[in-house]
C-alpha cells in the first residue's frame, strides 16, 4: 500500500512539476516580443504604396516608391495616377519631415536642412503631372494647388500610422509655394512649415516691387554691367541668332511651343538679368564680360551660362509644363520694366501661355493666391520663412499679421535663392534652429532654455545634405 501510495504521489508531483514547467515556458514566450515587421513591409502593406527600388545608405533605409492617387481627390472613382516618392528612413521614433521641390523628386538620398536638424526620417513626394507621376490621359484641370496639398494630405495620413512622432513641412521656392499651400489646406497635419525662397505674387498684374528689387540689388556698377550685356545681346541679335540656329541643329532643338527661334532667344536672353541674381552672388559680377569690348563668343557664353539657350526650346520646356500651367492658371508671374532694352525688345517678358502647347487650355484664376495670403497673415502657427537678401523671387514675400502665433520671416543678408537657416545672421539662426526642434518635438533642455544653444541633432554627410538647386525657368505673367 505504501508503494502504491508513494509512486501515486510521486505521479502526482511529476504531473504537477510539468504543468507548472509548461506554464512558465508559455509565460516567458508571451513575455517576448515578436518579431518587429520590416520598415519596407510595414509601408509596402500601406494600399496603394508599390516598391521601385531600394536603395543602400549608411544609417538609413532608402525607398523609391509609387503611391496610387486619385487623379481627382474630389471625385475619387474617376481613376486615379502613381505619385512617386522617396523615403529616407531613419527610425520610427524620430520626427519625420515632409519635403517637397514642387518639381520631379530627385531618386538619389539627399536631406533637406530641417531633417538635418531634427535628425529625422524624410518623404520627398514629386509634385503631380510632372513625369512619371502625371495620369493619362491628363485633364490639366485637375493640377492645382488643392488638388496637390491633397495628395500630401492623403500620403501622409497613411503613413502617420507607421510614423508617429512629429512631422515638418518644408521646400525651396515652388516647393516652399507647395508646403504653404498645404499648410493652408490642411492646417492639422504638420507640427510646424519650413518654407524657404517662397514667392508669393498676391496680384498677378501689380509687380512693381520687382522694379524696386532691380533697382538697388547688389552695387551700381554691378547692376549696370549685367544690363550693358543684356542691351549688346539684343544690339548683335542677328549674329547671335545665327549661332544659335547653328547650336538648335546641332542638338536638335526645335521651337514649336513658343513659336520661334527669335521669340526663344529674346526669352533667353531677357532671363540674364533675373537668373543672375537667382543663382549667382554678388562677387560673381567680376566674371561678366564688359559689353562694349565683348566679342560676340564671349557674350553668347556669358547669357548661355547664366540664362542657358536650351530653356525654350520644346526640349527645355517640356518638362516644365506643368509649372508653366500652374504660373498661367493660379501662381502668377513677375513682369518688370526694362528701360535700358527700349527699341530693342520686340516681345517683352513673354506670358507662360506662350510657354505651354496650345492644346492645354488655360484660364488664370486671380483669387487663388490672394486666398493664401489673407491665410498666411491671419492664422499663420509655427511656420517659418526664409529668404535671400538678393534674391529676386524675395521682391513679393510672404508677410505675417498680426494675428499669427509662433511664426516667423527671415532674411539671409546677402544670400540668393539658396538661402537657408544656416546663412542667416547667427541670432536669427539660432533661434529658427530652436524652433525647429522644438516643433519636431526633440528640442534638448538646454535648447529650450537657451536658443543660443540649439544646433542640428544629425552630423553632417556632404552627400546626404548637398542641395540639388533646381534651375527653375523664370515664371513670366
Amino acid at each position: 500500500m505504501r508503494k502504491t501510495l508513494g509512486w501515486l504521489l510521486s505521479l502526482v508531483v511529476l504531473i504537477g512539476t510539468m504543468g507548472a514547467a509548461g506554464s512558465t515556458a508559455q509565460a516567458a514566450t508571451a513575455a517576448q516580443p515578436a518579431a518587429a515587421t520590416d520598415i519596407k513591409d510595414q509601408i509596402l502593406g500601406i494600399p496603394g504604396m508599390s516598391l521601385i527600388e531600394e536603395k543602400p545608405y549608411p544609417g538609413y533605409r532608402f525607398f523609391v516608391l509609387n503611391y496610387e492617387q486619385p487623379v481627382d481627390h474630389r471625385q475619387p472613382w474617376k481613376g486615379t495616377f502613381k505619385q512617386r516618392l522617396t523615403l529616407l528612413h531613419k527610425d520610427v521614433s524620430r520626427p519625420s519631415v515632409f519635403f517637397t521641390s514642387g518639381y520631379n523628386v530627385s531618386t538619389s538620398p539627399r536631406r533637406s536642412e530641417p531633417t538635418t536638424i531634427v535628425d529625422g526620417n524624410q518623404v520627398s513626394l514629386e509634385y503631380r503631372f510632372f513625369t512619371p507621376s502625371r495620369p493619362d490621359p491628363a485633364n490639366w484641370s485637375n493640377l492645382d494647388i488643392w488638388q496637390a496639398a491633397s495628395d500630401q494630405h492623403r500620403l501622409f495620413t497613411a503613413l502617420k500610422k507607421i510614423y508617429k512622432k512629429n512631422w515638418l513641412a518644408t521646400g525651396g521656392s515652388k516647393g516652399g509655394m507647395t508646403a504653404t499651400y498645404y499648410e493652408r489646406f490642411y492646417p492639422r497635419d504638420m507640427d510646424g512649415v519650413v518654407a524657404y525662397v517662397a514667392p508669393n505674387d498676391v496680384v498677378n498684374d501689380e509687380d512693381s516691387a520687382y522694379d524696386r528689387f532691380f533697382a538697388k540689388v547688389g552695387t551700381k556698377e554691378c547692376r549696370d554691367k549685367l544690363n550693358a550685356v543684356q542691351r549688346e545681346a539684343l544690339v548683335r541679335r542677328t549674329p547671335l541668332e545665327a549661332k544659335y540656329a547653328v547650336a538648335a541643329a546641332e542638338n536638335g532643338w526645335t521651337f514649336t511651343t513658343v513659336g520661334d527661334l527669335d521669340k526663344a532667344y529674346e526669352a533667353v536672353v531677357l532671363d540674364y538679368v533675373w537668373a543672375f541674381w537667382q543663382y549667382s552672388l554678388l562677387a560673381d559680377c567680376a566674371s561678366i564680360p564688359a559689353a562694349a569690348t565683348a566679342s560676340d563668343q564671349q557674350i553668347w557664353d556669358s547669357i548661355d551660362a547664366i540664362s542657358g539657350f536650351s530653356a525654350y526650346t520644346d526640349q527645355g520646356l517640356e518638362t516644365y509644363t506643368p509649372y508653366y500651367y500652374q504660373a498661367g492658371t493660379q501662381l502668377g508671374s513677375p513682369d518688370i520694366k526694362l528701360p535700358h532694352l527700349k527699341g530693342l525688345s520686340r516681345y517683352g517678358y513673354q506670358p507662360p501661355r506662350n510657354f505651354v502647347p496650345r492644346d492645354i487650355p488655360m484660364t488664370f484664376q486671380s483669387g487663388a493666391m490672394a486666398d493664401v495670403d489673407r491665410w498666411v497673415r491671419d492664422n499663420a502657427h509655427q511656420m517659418l520663412f526664409v529668404y535671400g537678401q538678393n534674391d529676386p523671387w524675395g521682391a513679393e514675400p510672404f508677410r505675417l499679421g498680426y494675428g499669427v502665433r509662433d511664426s516667423y520671416v527671415m532674411i539671409a543678408p546677402g544670400a540668393n535663392h539658396g538661402a537657408n537657416v544656416a546663412k542667416l545672421m547667427d541670432a536669427e539662426k539660432a533661434l529658427a534652429t530652436a524652433k525647429i526642434l522644438q516643433w519636431a518635438g526633440v528640442a534638448p533642455a538646454a535648447a529650450l532654455a537657451d536658443a543660443g544653444k540649439a544646433a542640428p541633432l544629425a552630423a553632417p554627410d556632404a552627400q546626404l545634405d548637398r542641395r540639388d538647386l533646381e534651375r527653375e525657368p523664370q515664371l513670366r505673367p
